[in-house]
């Protein structure tokens, strides 16, 4: 057994060997102890992080022990990390990890309980993606605040800052600390149905700063930010889940489109910054995504952009990494390229035991692995996970949800409902002139299963606020008989508000509000994703935009609907004709106010 002395001695060694751009970190001591200490198989698992199903680390239900069967080859989250060591786990809704806050950070702890009484264990580094808006795991009675392109129609880096600071507060409590946010791509493609409302929108300069300030909030919090999807995912018609995008920008204009908030996360001290499965010609001709280049993970990235932090794939198990490698090539050629944790791969087995003999085989050095595993274990140190790697109880039922939390939510969805039409003028509505409303429209599924539906919410707060509001859900496809029926229930209201979700030229939506508007009554549309839905509704008097179905954004438009509040935000992104799509018909900044 080696003394302390000789093992801080050559966790000192390798600290030096492995310091990036030729200075040690201040806080290397701890992570370059650990680091010596570790055997090869601890090392290669640091560097996965994956699914499990379950609400519970060691007494899942039988449907989640039957599914980490099949998937991973083993009964519970606790069996995973004995296996393969695991530094990560990824937190899913749909993986039953997430159904309310005390369940979840009962999970936390079992994790890193389970993590921890292995030999030489080390915490476990907790993930999700919690971008609120569009993309949220965790629900209600956590805080949920409006997405990414709500805030950039608010336009307040005070804004950003306070989500990340009290969502992380939240996400901490629960024993989440690394989230998946913000979005730093620069959404210039309308079709993008990938990103869209995911994004700040579609200035650089503007998503940079609230880039940057979301990741301080964050930070303050104790929680890694991820600035994703490097390098810029923003001007793309392909969803890289299911595809494998090409972005055609010229390298000049990646430098200053795309590069923008990427450089601004960096400069904020982002902790963590995610790669995408994109394909970028002008950044590396070899054909291969983002995600397995070494030139633009290492040579623009770590060399150009200094960036020394963690590196963490999007998940290996999307289309966009898999169209040209086998499962087994894509993590090892991913920690060739640079990158330092590999999210969720599709087969772990294959995955763990690729990178395992490729360090065996030579293909892939020893001195390589450390550094990203140094980095992985410096983050853990930064956040604290060695000295306090469980949750406190109380903290939970004090932190999650907390009253203040819900409020300051409410506050900021207030002043990001933009106004983009308002004819005669129709709006603010009153309860007095139009005591009688229909809500009728889209129901998206909520993002975290636990808000809307849309039209019943927009009911609800109008009827709060004075009015009789009666809801009819019609879809995002209603049928003819759909709309007939929303048609003859129209007939007995005083104006209509429509909630739509990102329609099309010949979507049945249009037809909808088309059939609405010819009634003769006052027709209201809200657009509740993209802001573009208002250039194909040239017959409705009012149209806001609320940039996600989820109720704190949807309450919002309520009370603007009403005139409680005026609506104050701006439009993040241009909004073209859709005969004419070269002629923009409400350019960035725009919106109407009262």
């Amino acid at each position: 057994m080696p003394s302390r002395r000789t093992v801080l001695a050559a966790g000192a060694g390798v600290t030096a060997t492995l310091a990036v751009g030729g200075s040690a970190h201040a806080d290397d001591r701890r992570p370059g102890e650990l680091l010596a200490r570790m055997t090869l198989e601890e090392k290669v698992g640091q560097v996965f992080v994956s699914r499990v199903y379950g609400h519970s680390a060691t007494a899942p239900d039988q449907a989640d022990i039957d599914a980490n069967l099949r998937e991973l080859g083993v009964h519970t989250a606790a069996e995973l990390l004995a296996r393969y060591r695991l530094g990560g786990i990824i937190y899913f809704g749909w993986a039953h990890n997430t159904r309310d806050p005390r369940q979840i950070a009962d999970l936390s702890d079992g994790i890193q309980r389970a993590s921890l009484q292995q030999p030489r264990g080390l915490p476990v580094l907790i993930s999700t993606d919690q971008e609120h808006g569009a993309v949220c795991r965790v629900g209600r009675p956590a805080t949920l605040f409006p997405g990414a392109m709500a805030i950039g129609a608010g336009g307040s880096r005070a804004d950003a800052r306070t989500l990340g600071r009290l969502a992380g507060r939240e996400l901490r409590a629960m024993g989440i600390r690394q989230n998946y946010s913000p979005v730093a791509d620069v959404n210039v493609n309308p079709a993008n149905p990938v990103i869209g409302v995911r994004s700040f929108g579609a200035d650089p300069a503007a998503v940079a700063a609230l880039v940057a300030a979301e990741a301080e909030g964050y930070r303050a919090a104790g929680v890694a930010a991820t600035a994703k999807h490097f390098p810029g995912h923003g001007d793309t018609a392909v969803d890289s889940h299911t595809g494998f995008p090409v972005i055609t920008h010229s390298r000049e204009e990646w430098e200053t489109l795309d590069a923008v908030p990427f450089r601004a996360a960096i400069a904020a001290g982002v902790d963590s910054l995610m790669t995408a499965h994109i394909l970028v010609p002008s950044l590396d001709g070899s054909g291969d995504p983002a995600t397995l280049s070494r030139p633009i993970v290492t040579g623009i990235l770590r060399e150009k952009l200094g960036y020394d932090g963690v590196v963490v794939t999007d998940a290996l198990d999307m289309a966009g990494v898999r169209t040209k490698y086998g499962d087994d090539r894509v993590p090892v050629l991913a920690l060739k390229a640079g990158v330092d944790q590999l999210l969720n791969p599709p087969d772990l087995d294959v995955a763990w035991n690729a990178v395992l003999e490729a360090v065996q085989d030579g293909e892939l050095t020893e001195r390589r692995l450390d550094a990203s595993v140094l980095r992985i274990l410096r983050l853990k140190s930064r956040l604290g996970l060695f000295d306090e790697p469980y949750v406190g109880p109380a903290d939970v039922e004090r932190t999650v949800g907390a009253p203040e939390h819900l409020a300051a939510a409410d506050r900021i969805a207030e002043r990001t409902t933009t106004l983009l039409v308002n004819e005669g003028p129709l709006l603010p509505l009153s309860p007095r002139t139009h005591p009688r409303l229909l809500v009728v429209g889209a129901d998206p599924a909520s993002p975290t299963g636990t808000t809307g539906p849309p039209t019943g919410v927009l009911a609800a707060a109008l009827t709060e606020l004075g009015f009789r509001a009666t809801a009819l859900a019609t879809g995002t496809a209603p049928s003819a008989e759909t709309i007939a029926g929303a048609v003859t229930a129209a007939a007995a209201a005083d104006a209509v508000v429509v909630a739509t979700y990102n329609v099309t030229a010949a979507d049945a939506q249009r037809t909808l509000v088309e059939q609405l508007a010819a009634t003769g009554r006052p027709v209201v549309a809200v657009a509740v994703r993209n802001p573009y839905d208002v250039a194909r509704f040239p017959s409705v008097r009012a149209c806001l935009a609320a940039y996600s179905w989820t109720d704190v954004e949807l309450r919002a438009a309520a009370r603007v609907i009403a005139g409680a509040v005026e609506p104050r935000g701006k439009l993040p992104v241009p909004v073209r004709r859709a005969d004419d799509p070269t002629q923009v018909l409400y350019p960035i900044g725009y919106g109407l106010t009262y």
